[in-house]
């Protein structure tokens, strides 16, 4: 796993980031100003780079430029510590990957850390030799060049936002911001202004300005990921941003003009939804100009195996394994799957497979699956207690028993992870 970059001219301040990130599972290297932080980087790829906006020889602001032009695409976030919103703004237009206001927590820097740690383990190499999916990623380059609104279409796990993210890159936007809103996960309450953003005493808790996500991605590109979960009310909002290219802060009083291209997904059917009023239809027209749809993994299984190679090389580069891929019956298993839930839990097997794989080779035996593999296979296979046992010990100690981590890997909650190790009777330290 790549280390995360921290660059920040204060001592004190550069020890206490590398404990925060060595907390959340992550490795940490320092450089006290931007220069240091450059020769780093000539040398030592990094997963994201943390810096502070004023430091002396070289600013944040003129380090942000110079990743950019020598780099491209690495995500840094912008620490500044003089509370104005300007300073973010002017380092989100030069392509920063998000900001934080000093002083902040320890809860906000690791969610604006796994959050773009997040968006970076998505942000794969989309693997496909199917003949619809070749067609799909054509049509995505060809319509990249344009600002037109589209609307990407797929169940759950097929990798919608790898391809808005193939389309912003592939775009003239690709230097500017790509900003994703996940509006399943965000309360009706609060969305309105994580979108448009608030002024200062806009509502309780309103204690300074926030810029929303329309203003962050201003030039470049906001995903509206999971669009058919917002409600109605917002949706008309959502219209007028479309229609006039202009957003209202909540407690604002004056419009302020954005340029986002905007990308929707969904694995719901909007044209059915609004034709049964659960979907405003003018903001489906608005947003359907160009729709794309991912087809379902059961209707592409000459896409598992690559999909299964690439992710036994990842997780085995990650989990410092050296296994060389699957057994002609292990994929001969996977290709016969359904996989209801897609890419997503395509990875998801093959990741824990790669941890529990004793040899050089992954043959059935070796996975670990909701339902039986065979008959014959799981007479063979240990007890499935004994199998969780050993996957939950193995990601703890692979992330030094940092059981937050270990959760995210597993795809379950912290309180499973307690749970469990109460059941095994091991003491794991916090």
């Amino acid at each position: 796993m790549k280390p995360i970059l921290v660059v920040d001219d204060d001592p004190q301040m550069r020890d206490a980031m590398k404990e925060a990130i060595i907390r959340l599972g992550f490795k940490a290297i320092l450089a006290e100003n931007g220069l240091d932080a450059l020769t780093k980087l000539s040398t030592t790829p990094v997963a994201l780079v943390v810096t502070d906006m004023m430091m002396p020889r070289m600013d944040g602001l003129a380090f942000l430029k110079e990743v950019r032009k020598r780099i491209g695409h690495l995500p840094v976030l912008v620490i500044t510590g003089y509370g104005t919103v300007e300073n973010a703004v002017e380092a989100m237009k030069e392509g920063a990957t998000d900001y934080l206001m000093k002083p902040f927590s320890f809860d906000k820097l690791t969610k604006k850390i796994n959050s773009i740690m997040d968006a970076q383990n998505t942000d794969r190499e989309i693997i496909f030799v199917n003949p619809k999916m070749n067609r799909i990623m054509q049509i995505a380059k060809d319509i990249a060049s344009s600002d037109t609104t589209v609307l990407i279409y797929g169940e759950s796990g097929t990798g919608k936002e790898l391809i808005a993210r193939f389309i912003h890159k592939a775009s003239q936007r690709k230097e500017k911001p790509f900003i994703a809103v996940n509006c399943a996960a965000i309360p009706d309450n609060l969305m309105e202004s994580e979108l448009f953003g608030h002024e200062k005493g806009a509502f309780t808790g309103a204690s300074d300005k926030k810029l929303g996500k329309f203003e962050l991605a201003n030039e470049g590109t906001i995903l509206l990921d999971e669009i058919g979960e917002m409600s109605m009310s917002l949706q008309a909002k959502l219209l007028r941003v479309l229609q006039e290219k202009e957003i209202d802060r909540v407690g604002g009083k004056h419009t302020i003009p954005v340029d986002s291209r905007v990308i929707a997904t969904t694995n719901r059917d909007l044209f059915k939804e609004s034709s049964e009023g659960r979907f405003r239809e003018d903001l489906y027209y608005r947003l359907s100009v160009f729709p794309i749809l991912i087809p379902p993994l059961r209707e592409r299984p000459d896409d598992i195996k690559p999909l299964s190679d690439y992710f036994v090389k990842k997780y085995s580069s990650i989990l410092g394994k050296t296994i060389s891929g699957f057994n002609k019956e292990a994929i001969e298993y996977l290709e016969n799957r359904q996989w209801r839930g897609n890419i997503r839990e395509l990875e998801n097997v093959v990741h824990r497979t790669v941890l529990l794989c004793k040899g050089d080779s992954i043959n059935v035996n070796d996975f670990m699956l909701d339902d039986p593999v065979s008959a014959n296979a799981e007479s063979n296979q240990r007890g499935i207690k004994e199998m969780e046992k050993e996957l939950i010990l193995k990601t703890l100690k692979d992330v030094s028993n940092n059981k937050t981590k270990a959760a995210k890997l597993l795809g379950v909650s912290v309180r499973t992870i307690r749970n469990k190790l109460n059941e095994y009777g091991n003491d794991f330290p916090d």
